[in-house]
């Protein structure tokens, strides 16, 4: 492969004939034997785009991880199960090194493994993308780094930085959502949440009523057109300030519910407060608000007269 493109000429003889050497990563000119550039950074994949039939394109391992206790780039002795099908006197041998190996890991080390597996654990019965799994286990190796982990009980503070991750990323994710995926209580997570983003200085968002919209809907199984309607009502809260000093949640499901009956979408107070993690009181309020404050008592009325006439 030549470099003229990218090296007009040699600095010594000034040929421009170039080589490139991939095995040992050097330029060199094929008329003096000059080395004009030495250890080119290795991509992962061949830079001639010539490939035999055996080789695979790809020569880096696998990507490090923050989701691993060790970024993904320790080497296990291995799984008991694969010990145990070597011979008697291998199998003796491996027993002992993955045991000392076991031994000789720090604290840290211990408490990452069996966090990370949590944290994977509870943000894969929430849904959470990658992104925001990766930005959990970043927060919560600072604060085990820092010792903040201490008094307090590993489930909480890995939920605790993972609603921190959702909140960073505008993901919508209640606290009792929380509290449901890691069995802890929801007062127990806000609290080590709330000590978390003060001693790490973490800023986020004020979550917003208009990012609980979509999700809801989806699970309601509501219409776009209901959807559109809802993200209509809370615009018009917003105007008359009925979103400020509330849940966001709250606000976000009695806006759907509003809208649900406007469009004949028979959903109960029941439906949509399991869904948004609140209760049929706090519906029902956020309800008799909206429809109160935006005049819509009358629109709701005329299509519930609509609905008994088909």
């Amino acid at each position: 492969m030549t470099f003229q493109d990218n090296i007009k000429k040699c600095p010594e003889c000034g040929s421009i004939n170039l080589t490139y050497d991939a095995h040992l990563g050097e330029i060199i000119c094929n008329d003096c034997g000059l080395v004009i550039e030495e250890k080119m950074a290795d991509t992962g994949i061949d830079l001639q785009g010539k490939f035999d039939k055996d080789e695979k394109k790809g020569r880096g391992g696998a990507p490090m991880s923050m989701q691993k206790f060790d970024k993904g780039l320790t080497t296990n002795v291995g799984e008991i199960s694969d010990i145990y099908k070597l011979e008697p006197g291998q199998t003796r041998k491996f027993l002992r090194l993955k045991k000392w190996q076991e031994r000789v890991s720090t604290s840290i080390e211990r408490n990452l493994r069996l966090a990370m597996a949590e944290l994977r654990v509870i943000a894969s019965y929430l849904s959470l993308p990658n992104v925001v799994r990766d930005e959990a286990s970043r927060i919560y190796n600072y604060v085990l780094q820092r010792g903040l982990v201490r008094g307090r009980s590993m489930e909480s503070v890995i939920a605790a930085c993972l609603y921190a991750a959702c909140r960073s990323y505008n993901i919508p994710r209640t606290l009792d959502e929380m509290a449901t995926a890691s069995d802890v209580e929801r007062k127990e997570i806000g609290r080590t949440y709330r000590f978390i983003i003060r001693k790490l200085g973490i800023r986020v968002k004020q979550s917003s009523p208009k990012d609980y919209i979509s999700r809801f809907s989806s699970v309601l199984k509501l219409s776009p057109r209901t959807q559109n309607d809802a993200l209509k009502v809370l615009k018009q809260a917003e105007e008359v300030e009925l979103t400020s000093g509330r849940g966001p949640a709250g606000i976000a499901a009695a806006a759907l519910y509003v809208a649900a009956l406007i469009n004949d979408e028979k959903k109960t107070q029941r439906e949509v407060a399991d869904i948004a993690g609140i209760t049929e009181v706090t519906i029902r309020n956020r309800y008799k608000e909206l429809i109160e404050k935006l005049k819509l008592e009358d629109k709701i009325k005329q299509k519930e007269i609509e609905s008994k006439k088909k």
